[in-house]
């Protein structure tokens, strides 16, 4: 496809998987390959934040009082993300919604913005593997391209495929007990949201223990079946 559209609807997509799924891989993949615009929350708190809008000052002051950023302030600035051009093609959001009720919000977000959700994908891990799988992993400081001990080694040691850099850095929480408590609560926590998605026909489900090019080949499918 290279980035081009089947028609003119914005290709919205829900990623869901827990930590060391895939999701950051894949989602970039299918940005390049779709035209469609990864939005992390995590990233857009920060950029809003930097940037100095209303929602984003709303959320400096809540994160220096050391509170949670509400619902309502992430949605707002989603709402300001999404109307960028770059936005137009289609968005993958990618740790947001968390919960059934702001899958709902989301709902109505892009409801009000005459756009909707084509597919939520559920990127399916076996809990034992994962835990090897993240326990081994790194990235690129510069771009932050990802790595593996086993599974993804740069083909220069020491030196990253995509933008040569040669920092590379592990999460300090990456160790077998803390990722076994990721895990489990990142399953009883999307529990709601698999309801909420498979009852409206949604739901895809991809296995992402698979080698990564099987896996891109599963999230290229779900995006051209959801395009059709």
């Amino acid at each position: 496809m290279d980035g081009n559209r089947f028609d003119d609807r914005p290709a919205d997509l829900v990623l869901l998987g827990p930590p060391g799924a895939g999701k950051g891989t894949q989602a970039r993949i299918l940005q390049e390959r779709f035209g469609i615009v990864q939005l992390s929350t995590g990233d857009l708190l920060r950029e809003a934040v930097a940037q100095g809008t209303p929602a984003g000052l709303a959320a400096k002051d809540v994160m220096a009082a050391g509170g949670l950023v509400s619902d309502e302030i992430v949605i707002a600035i989603l709402r300001d993300r999404l109307a960028a051009p770059d936005c137009a093609a289609g968005v993958i959001f990618d740790g947001f919604p968390r919960t059934a009720v702001q899958a709902e919000a989301l709902d109505a977000l892009l409801a009000d913005a005459g756009r909707g959700i084509v597919a939520a994908v559920s990127l399916e891990v076996d809990d034992a593997a994962m835990v090897a799988r993240i326990t081994g992993r790194s990235t690129c400081a510069g771009c932050g391209e990802g790595y593996h001990d086993d599974f993804k080694r740069p083909a220069v040691a020491g030196v990253c495929d995509r933008c040569g850099g040669t920092a590379f850095k592990r999460r300090a929480d990456d160790t077998a007990e803390t990722v076994s408590a990721r895990l489990a609560a990142y399953h009883a926590q999307t529990a709601p949201l698999i309801d909420h998605y498979a009852g409206q026909g949604l739901l895809r489900r991809v296995d992402a223990m698979a080698p990564i090019d099987e896996v891109t080949a599963g999230m290229a499918a779900v995006v051209e079946t959801a395009l059709a």
